[in-house]
């Protein structure tokens, strides 16, 4: 699915499949509840947003109600599935993410090449937005968008989340804002890994491929977000969520953690720190 058009249509065959298994006709099913004739037609077919009032009818009629939190799921997407990037723009996201967060108790994340950004220092912020906005286009909204992005990170230090992050070694090696940004973004992990109540693995570069590479984060067991280039996808399917918990598992079964995952930071220190003409912070 790439618009919302084409997520209604999807919503609309699952439930003309449903029907059809229950070997009911669409006027059948409108006589049943009274709809008229044509709603049925419009639903399946995309040109009409059932509400969840038609979702459980539907379900009841056709006999189907175990299907009905997965069809609740997807009625939600219809308007969230995808939230163009370039129409959101990164102040406005950054701002929907932190509600998102903030109701969250325990918030998982893998991202494979990049620190993620509620672990990132204000230079690193810097120029993994100067690149977006480069590649997007559009106004400079930089600066309300770095103070957005550390307004985030408040989380960290407040209420009772608990964050586990999974990061690709590569994550550690890919230049943000040059040599000196990168020392001081790898000292930042190294501190957050002191946080109570965070855990950060680093999965080696030669650890076996187990898993696509594609960023996301769970919220608790109820809903992934997974960026592409030109959209932001949003997951609430209870079976979908439950392939994601999976691929954490196992990606979390790769990972370095406490000291490994200390080694591997310092040594990408001490890379970055050559290339900058300075020494590794200690300690």
């Amino acid at each position: 699915m790439t618009n919302l058009r084409e997520a209604k249509e999807a919503l609309g065959q699952r439930l003309r499949e449903i029907r059809k298994s229950a070997g009911l006709t669409g006027r059948a099913l409108a006589d049943l509840e009274g709809w008229h004739e044509s709603k049925v037609s419009k639903i399946e077919y995309g040109r009409q947003t059932p509400s969840e009032k038609d979702l459980r009818a539907w379900c009841l009629h056709c006999r189907a109600t175990d299907q009905l939190p997965d069809l609740i799921a997807s009625l939600h997407n219809v308007e969230t599935a995808y939230l163009e990037l370039r129409r959101m723009r990164i102040p406005q996201w950054q701002r929907v993410v932190s509600k998102v967060e903030a109701n969250a108790e325990l918030v998982r994340l893998y991202e494979p090449g990049l620190v993620p950004g509620l672990l990132q220092t204000p230079r690193y912020i810097r120029g993994v937005l100067e690149t977006v906005e480069a590649l997007y286009g559009g106004p400079n909204v930089i600066e309300a968008a770095v103070a957005a992005r550390l307004e985030r990170q408040t989380i960290l230090y407040r209420g009772r989340h608990r964050f586990h992050f999974l990061i690709g070694e590569q994550s550690l090696r890919t230049v943000v804002g040059g040599s000196e940004v990168m020392v001081e973004q790898l000292d930042r992990l190294l501190v957050a890994m002191t946080l109570p109540r965070l855990v950060l693995g680093v999965i080696p570069a030669d650890a076996a491929y187990r898993i696509p590479l594609m960023n996301f984060t769970i919220f608790d067991r109820k809903m992934v977000q997974a960026e592409t280039i030109s959209a932001q996808l949003t997951i609430t399917q209870p079976r979908e969520v439950a392939l994601y918990e999976k691929a954490f598992t196992a990606l979390s079964e790769q990972a370095a953690i406490g000291s490994s995952a200390r080694e591997l930071i310092r040594a990408a220190m001490g890379r970055h720190g050559k290339a900058a003409g300075s020494s590794e912070p200690a300690h």
